[in-house]
C-alpha cells in the first residue's frame, strides 16, 4: 500500500477532499434512492397481508 502515498505532490488539500467527498456522497444518495413506486407483485403481496390482518383481527 506504500505505493498510494509514493508521490507527495499528488496530495490534496482538506476542502478539495471534502468537496469531493460530498459530490460522491451526493451522486450515491441520488442513484440508490429507493424506487417510490412498488412494483405490482410486491404491491399485490402488501394487499394480502392486510387482509390476512384484517381477517385475524376478526377472529380475535
Amino acid at each position: 500500500m506504500s505505493g498510494l502515498f509514493a508521490n507527495d505532490s499528488e496530495q490534496i488539500d482538506r476542502r478539495t477532499s471534502r468537496s469531493i467527498c460530498d459530490a460522491v456522497g451526493e451522486r450515491l444518495q441520488q442513484s440508490l434512492r429507493p424506487e417510490p413506486k412498488l412494483t405490482s407483485h410486491l404491491e399485490h403481496l402488501l394487499d394480502e397481508l392486510r387482509k390476512r390482518d384484517r381477517d385475524g383481527d376478526r377472529r380475535n
